[in-house]
C-alpha cells in the first residue's frame, strides 16, 4: 500500500477505530512498543550506557570468552537509534565509545586484520560525518583528534584515511 492510499485510508477511520488499530499494533509488534516507549520516557542514558556495555563485551567478554569483535552489534545499535532518533549528542557519544573501545583492544594485540581496520575507519567516517550533518563537532573535536593518533600510533595501514579525515573534520 502506497503511503497516499495509506492517509487516504486513515481518513476515512473513526477515532476509535484508530485508536483500537494503534493499539494492535502496539501489542503486536516489539519495533511500535519501543518507539512508544521511546518517544514517551526517552532515558537516552539508560540507552546509552547498555549501548556501551554490549560494545564493550564485544572485546572485553565478562566471562573469559574469546572477544568476537563483531562491528555489527554496534552497527545495529547505531541503527536503532537513528531510527529512533536519539539526540545527536548521545548517538555520537556511542559511535565514537565503539572505535575507541576497538582501539584500547587492538592496541594489546600482536596482529589485527586489515578487514577490522578498514570496518573501525568505516565507523569513524560514518561519526564524522554525522557530527557534520548535525552541526555538532565542535563538542567532539578531542576524541576524534585522539582516535586518529591511536590509529597512527598503533600502526594501522589506513592510518593516513583518519588523518585525512580528521583534517577534513578541522
Amino acid at each position: 500500500m502506497s503511503k497516499r492510499a495509506f492517509k487516504k485510508y486513515i481518513k476515512t477511520l473513526k477515532k476509535k477505530d484508530l485508536e483500537e488499530q494503534l493499539l494492535d499494533l502496539y501489542e503486536r509488534f516489539d519495533e511500535v512498543r519501543v518507539y512508544y516507549n521511546f518517544v514517551f520516557n526517552p532515558n537516552e542514558d539508560k540507552l546509552v550506557k547498555e549501548a556501551k556495555f554490549k560494545i564493550s563485551k564485544e572485546y572485553f567478554p565478562v566471562n573469559s570468552r574469546k572477544p568476537k569483535k563483531r562491528r555489527s552489534v554496534a552497527q545495529k545499535l547505531v541503527k536503532h537509534f537513528l531510527k529512533l532518533e536519539m539526540e545527536p549528542h548521545s548517538l555520537t557519544d556511542v559511535m565514537l565509545y565503539n572505535i575507541e573501545v576497538a582501539q584500547a583492544y587492538s592496541k594489546d594485540q600482536e596482529r589485527i586484520t586489515e578487514a577490522f581496520q578498514k570496518s573501525m575507519f568505516k565507523s569513524f567516517e560514518q561519526a564524522v560525518d554525522f557530527m557534520i550533518e548535525k552541526g555538532i563537532s565542535a563538542e567532539f573535536t578531542g576524541r576524534i583528534r585522539v582516535i586518529a593518533e591511536e590509529a597512527e600510533a598503533q600502526n594501522w595501514e589506513n592510518s593516513y584515511q583518519f588523518q585525512r579525515v580528521l583534517d577534513r573534520f578541522l
